[in-house]
């Protein structure tokens, strides 16, 4: 079995349980690119399901790492979540999005994390790092970003993670994070001008 590098991840060093190499994944045509690589993670290919993390492990870590404030806690939640996915394929609905798929395992491992509190002392050290600042920001702004980002509640710093800073439709939030659609666009109407009012910058939005 080959192995598969996620900044220091060894794909062999997950422990996935054994499975027999697979056919080569089929082309078909009205797949899409995901839809085939789960059809053949399905049937027991690792080198399908590396794929889907290659595919993944970007959205998924970025988001968890600005819902979880803690770097080092969310490239463990990422782990897990692509551990979990592994086992839990057959759940996944035909034709469904993965990547929400995946956002949704990360966000309940996140929210179990939050409740145990085990890693509070930690999260805020790293958490700026995750701040999705432009080049031009000073530091100010920065640190203005950073605490109100952090001043979110939990389930509405998640929204605003994935809607703007993680390029997620509402919709995509919505299914990710298993919330009605009405509460994600709340969330981030209300997040984002609590971020404009840290910068101090008026929200002409209705």
């Amino acid at each position: 079995m080959s192995a598969l590098a996620m900044d220091g991840w060894s794909w062999g060093g997950l422990g996935l349980p054994a499975r027999p190499l697979a056919m080569a994944v089929p082309a078909f045509d009205r797949l899409s690119a995901d839809e085939v690589l789960v059809e053949a993670a399905r049937r027991g290919s690792t080198d399908a399901f590396s794929r889907l993390v290659d595919r993944h492990q970007q959205a998924l870590r970025a988001f968890l790492r600005r819902a979880c404030r803690d770097w080092a806690l969310a490239d463990d939640l990422a782990q897990e979540t692509f551990l979990t996915a592994w086992s839990r394929l057959d759940r996944l609905t035909p034709g469904a999005s993965v990547r929400s798929w995946l956002c949704g395992i990360g966000y309940n491992k996140c929210l179990t994390a939050a409740r145990s509190d085990r890693r509070a002392r930690r999260r805020e050290d790293d958490y700026g790092k995750a701040a999705s600042a432009t080049a031009s920001a000073s530091p100010e702004d920065r640190m203005a970003l950073e605490r109100a980002m952090a001043d979110l509640p939990l389930e509405q710093r998640a929204c605003v993670a994935l809607c703007l800073a993680g390029e997620f439709s509402h919709a995509e939030a919505a299914d990710a994070l298993k919330l009605p659609l009405g509460t994600v666009k709340s969330h981030v109407a209300r997040g984002r001008g609590r971020l404009l009012q840290a910068l101090g910058v008026s929200d002409d939005e209705p």
